[in-house]
């Protein structure tokens, strides 16, 4: 045999040992006509077999998953989450959101949300009734109407060693925000309890939390005080679309039958409130905002409204000079003896598609999940957390209605790896202020520079 042929041999020889050693390990000892066949490749061929894995070259190229046709539509959802700052939004762009696929909703709402928020880190607020019941107005969801024949009873104003044990207690709870509520339609003639609540504001404020107050209807001097006190945010909600806003509701009735189990004669048309208008409300937002205290408002979800009033909600929200810095987002928790008592239940649906919504409008708001999550189970909390919520209450009670246990929080924060969002002083007017930083000198103690 000449020198050539054997050199061209020698690779197939080689090629022919390897390929019965990966088939011993492998799969059964080639069979004559295998080997034959292996023959028949070309030096060149036969090298590059033996650099792959063999085994692999066995599966039929018919397996390989075939990926699915691109989508060629997209969303209103997935068209509008880039995380833009727009104060223009139209109705029918904010219904196209709203009702885009839950799924598509939720995935675009989670990428907005971390375009400007740690999606891990979820603020913890306490919510204190700094004085409850007796309120004049009507509001029909409120147990602490006077107007309506609820378990809540009228109290006067908390002493402030009160307010300041809770407000202690709070901070070492983990909370960074520190809310108080007083059942008021307005602050008119009151002056010596708002000269206590002010003392209340700079004394909370000096323990290194955020503060926040809803007191009924602000005038413009009123919110001006609260300000020099070192107010950080008010509360005022719109409660629901300045369409919804005005109109009589009533409990349905099916074949005879009431559905919430109230008596017949209890059947009333009235509106969600009759005692204060829409436009107050918007003027008391325009006050505070004015004040330079950042502006918390949202509303409530369940007292019988449609889908449309939602988006009309969302929509007044999304189009003021400035977004509100919150938007808490409630879920109504019915109480007995209040006209909205058989209310159905919301369900998690309707507030992961709420939450979503309003995240991908209002990008750089704090949405809080607040009242009614105490309906809600932790795999369902989670959901609205990745639809862009970053805020709880914290501690057993809201006001006057049933909250989450502290142990179950703790353990929902440890479970979704979630962490305590420290407080923002930088809101209002105060967020042009330059950042404070926190450096630690080679020396030792902190220095805080600005």
């Amino acid at each position: 045999m000449s020198t050539s042929v054997l050199s061209r041999a020698l690779p197939l020889r080689s090629l022919c040992r390897a390929t019965a050693t990966v088939s011993r390990t492998t799969t059964p000892i080639l069979s004559h006509a295998q080997l034959t066949s292996t023959r028949r490749i070309s030096s060149s061929s036969a090298t590059r077999f033996a650099s792959i894995d063999t085994t692999s070259d066995l599966h039929s190229t018919s397996s390989i998953p075939v990926p699915p046709t691109p989508r060629t539509t997209q969303t209103a959802a997935e068209q509008h989450a880039t995380g833009q700052i727009r104060y223009d939004w139209t109705k029918e762009e904010i219904k196209r959101i709203y009702h885009s696929p839950l799924m598509d909703l939720l995935f675009h709402a989670a990428k907005v949300h971390r375009l400007y928020h740690d999606p891990l880190a979820v603020q913890q607020c306490t919510l204190l009734s700094i004085k409850t019941g007796g309120c004049q107005e009507d509001c029909a969801y409120c147990p602490q109407s006077s107007k309506h024949k609820t378990a809540v009873k009228a109290t006067k104003l908390l002493p402030e060693d009160e307010v300041l044990v809770a407000a202690r207690a709070a901070k070492e709870a983990g909370s960074s925000r520190f809310c108080m509520g007083a059942a008021w339609r307005d602050l008119n003639g009151r002056k010596s309890n708002f000269k206590d609540i002010l003392n209340y504001v700079k004394e909370i404020r000096g323990m290194g939390m955020e503060v926040c107050c809803t007191l009924g209807m602000l005038s413009p001097e009123q919110a001006r005080q609260l300000k020099e006190a070192g107010l950080t945010a008010y509360n005022h909600n719109l409660d629901s679309s300045r369409e919804y806003y005005p109109k009589l509701w009533r409990v349905e009735v099916e074949n005879g039958a009431i559905e919430c189990g109230i008596e017949e004669s209890q059947l009333m048309k009235r509106q969600i409130i009759t005692t204060r208008s829409y436009d107050e409300r918007l003027q008391t937002i325009a006050n505070v905002r004015e004040a330079g205290i950042s502006v918390c408002s949202g509303g409530i979800i369940g007292l019988g409204e449609q889908h449309e009033d939602r988006v009309g909600l969302l929509h007044t929200l999304a189009t003021l000079p400035e977004h509100p810095e919150s938007v808490p987002v409630n879920a109504l928790l019915a109480v007995q003896g209040t006209p909205l008592e058989g209310s159905k239940p919301v369900e998690i649906w309707e507030m992961i598609r709420m939450i979503a919504t309003a995240r991908i409008i209002m990008p750089g708001s704090m949405i809080r999940l607040s009242a009614g999550r105490v309906k809600f189970s932790q795999p369902e909390q989670s959901l609205c957390f990745m639809a862009g919520a970053n805020s709880i209450f914290t501690g057993d009670k809201l006001l006057t209605t049933p909250n989450n246990a502290y142990n179950d929080d703790q353990a929902m924060f440890d479970t979704l790896g979630l962490t305590p969002k420290v407080a923002n002083f930088r809101q209002g007017s105060d967020k042009f202020l330059p950042e404070v930083e926190v450096v630690k000198p080679s020396g030792g103690g902190l220095v805080i520079e600005g």
